[in-house]
């Protein structure tokens, strides 16, 4: 369902995903990867709502044009500040003010939207889930006040050499509850379908339906956990 978010300045697109039958169901905040709002990002949000979550996926990119919003967005991700983190406030505030949602809401992302996950773990979600996030790995400066988190590394990945372990210690450092997994056949973006799959595997990039398939499956738990499961 397309529906717009009122944020700070503007009304800012978004993709809405209801589960079938009887609410209210806990929420969950959809972030998207460089690629923004595309195709794959709607499917994982109808993926998530299918297990039993209130899902909304903001487009992060409606405010210019394209290329200055990538740049625009990321460097509101390093910094932790900017029209990108009202716009996923905005979000979590619409889901938890639905008569459909119990008021509890996590926040999943993938690549970009990983990094934005970590970012957003202190500002008010009850769980966090990114997927290979792409931040510099100084994850004392995004963990302090964090909520708990599950997260997902493939040991192929050249953008996260190490940091399934740097994240771990620093979770452990802050006492967070957390659940760390890397799987050793996947890369980035191994649960998102891209285009041009056999290149991006030779990057080390690439979709890996075992890899995901478990992944979802840590993180539904997980956020039952912490949400509160309502199927």
């Amino acid at each position: 369902m397309e529906i717009t978010i009122d944020s700070s300045d503007t009304s800012v697109p978004a993709a809405l995903e209801v589960p079938s039958g009887a609410g209210p169901w806990p929420g969950v905040v959809i972030v998207h990867d460089l690629a923004g709002l595309s195709a794959d990002i709607r499917n994982i949000a109808r993926r998530v709502a299918d297990n039993g979550f209130l899902t909304v996926a903001p487009d992060l990119y409606s405010r210019g044009r394209r290329v200055k919003c990538i740049r625009t967005v990321a460097r509101e991700m390093l910094s932790g500040r900017g029209d990108s983190i009202g716009d996923m406030l905005a979000a979590r505030d619409l889901l938890r003010d639905r008569d459909d949602c119990t008021g509890e809401v996590g926040v999943a992302g993938f690549c970009l939207g990983g990094g934005f996950a970590l970012v957003m773990s202190s500002k008010g979600f009850g769980a966090a889930a990114p997927f290979y996030p792409s931040i510099p790995p100084r994850y004392d400066a995004v963990l302090d006040g964090a909520c708990p988190i599950v997260a997902s590394f493939g040991r192929r990945d050249p953008m996260n050499i190490g940091n399934a372990e740097r994240l771990r210690r620093a979770a452990e450092r802050y006492g967070i509850d957390h659940d760390i997994k890397v799987y050793p056949d996947a890369g980035h973006s191994f649960a998102n379908q891209l285009p041009a799959q056999p290149l991006l595997r030779i990057a080390g990039f690439g979709y890996n339906e075992g890899a995901t398939d478990d992944a979802f499956e840590r993180v539904y738990a997980f956020f039952r956990q912490h949400l509160g499961d309502h199927r």
